[in-house]
C-alpha cells in the first residue's frame, strides 16, 4: 500500500461483477506510479465484492470497503472520497477503463496549473491542456458550449478543494455532478484536458438512461445554482437563464408525458419541482 499516494483513484461499485475486473486492471496497469486505488462496494447483490477482494489480496495499492447499507450513487462517491489520502482524487467508474497514460497526462496538466482545484475533459479541441478562470468557464458554458456537464469520471480534483466544497450534493439524482461542476468553477480555476484519458462504456444499466430522473433534476439543479451559487454572471444573464430553464422544463415534461404516456410521472415531476402555472406562462410568453 502507498503510504503517501499523490493521487487517490476512487471506484464505486454496485452489481458490476462482469465489468469491474477490467476497470481495476486498467488502473493497476497505468504508467503513473504514485497512486492508491480505493474501491467501495455499495452492498452489491452479485459477486462484485468477491472480485474486488481477490484483487485487493494480490495488490497492496488497493484498499477496498463494503458499505453497511446501500447508499446510492453520489453518497457512495462521497464515502469513497472520505477514505482518500492523496493530494488529488480521480474517479473511475467500475464499468469504464483508464487508458495506460491517462492518469499521468492528467496529473502533468494539473501540476502545470497548481492553483486550479479541478480538471475536466474537453472535447472541443485537441492539443495541450489549458486553464480557464471561473468567469471564462461560466460564460463559455452558458453562452457558447455547455461543457460543465462531465460526470465524475471525466474530472480530476484537488482533494482540499473537493472537501472545501463539501463533496457532491446528494439531492439532484443523476444531475448532482452538474451542480457540483458549476459550484467548483465559482471558487477555483479549471484545467481543461483536450485529450482522451479514459474509456467511457455505454450500456443499458447506466444512470444516463434514467430519463425521468433527468426531467426534473435538470431543472432543479440549475434553478438552485442560479440562486445559491456566486456564479460570475450578471443579474440579466441569470434572469435570462432562469426563463430558459423554465421553458426547457415545461417542454421536456410535456414531451416526456406524451412519448412515454406516463402522465403520473409527469405530474410527479411537476410536483417535485414546485413548477407553477405562473412559471409555465413565463416560460411561454416572457422573452
Amino acid at each position: 500500500m502507498q503510504d503517501n499516494p499523490f493521487v487517490s483513484v476512487l471506484m464505486t461499485a454496485y452489481n458490476r461483477e462482469v465489468l469491474i475486473a477490467e476497470a481495476i486492471e486498467s488502473v493497476l496497469n497505468c504508467n503513473y506510479p504514485n497512486f492508491e486505488l480505493i474501491i467501495v462496494d455499495d452492498r452489491s447483490t452479485d459477486n462484485t465484492f468477491k472480485v474486488i477482494q481477490e484483487y485487493a489480496a494480490k495488490d497492496q495499492r488497493i484498499r477496498c470497503y463494503l458499505n453497511e447499507k446501500n447508499l446510492g450513487d453520489y453518497p457512495n462517491r462521497n464515502k469513497a472520497a472520505s477514505y482518500a489520502k492523496g493530494e488529488y482524487i480521480a474517479y473511475l467508474d467500475s464499468d469504464d477503463k483508464m487508458y495506460p497514460d491517462g492518469l499521468g497526462k492528467c496529473m502533468d496538466a494539473m501540476l502545470k496549473f497548481p492553483e486550479a482545484g479541478i480538471g475536466m475533459h474537453w472535447a472541443q479541441s485537441k492539443g495541450e491542456a489549458f486553464k480557464m478562470t471561473a468567469k471564462e468557464a461560466a460564460q463559455h458554458h452558458f453562452f457558447k458550449h455547455q461543457f460543465l456537464i462531465i460526470g465524475p469520471g471525466g474530472t480530476v480534483l484537488k482533494r482540499s478543494a473537493f472537501e472545501a466544497m463539501k463533496g457532491y450534493p446528494e439531492k439532484y439524482g443523476p444531475a448532482n455532478d452538474m451542480y457540483f461542476n458549476l459550484k467548483a468553477v465559482c471558487y477555483t480555476d479549471i484545467v481543461l484536458f483536450p485529450f482522451e484519458f479514459f474509456y467511457y462504456r455505454v450500456h443499458e444499466q447506466q444512470e444516463k438512461h434514467n430519463w425521468y430522473g433527468y426531467v426534473y433534476n435538470n431543472y432543479l439543479f440549475l434553478r438552485d445554482a442560479l440562486t445559491e451559487l456566486p456564479l460570475p454572471l450578471s443579474d440579466d444573464q441569470k434572469k435570462w437563464l432562469d426563463k430558459k430553464n423554465k421553458r426547457r422544463f415545461f417542454t421536456t415534461v410535456i414531451r416526456y408525458a406524451f412519448i412515454t404516456r406516463n402522465f403520473k410521472n409527469a405530474r410527479e415531476a411537476i410536483r417535485k419541482t414546485g413548477f407553477t402555472f405562473k412559471d409555465a406562462l413565463i416560460s411561454v410568453f416572457q422573452k
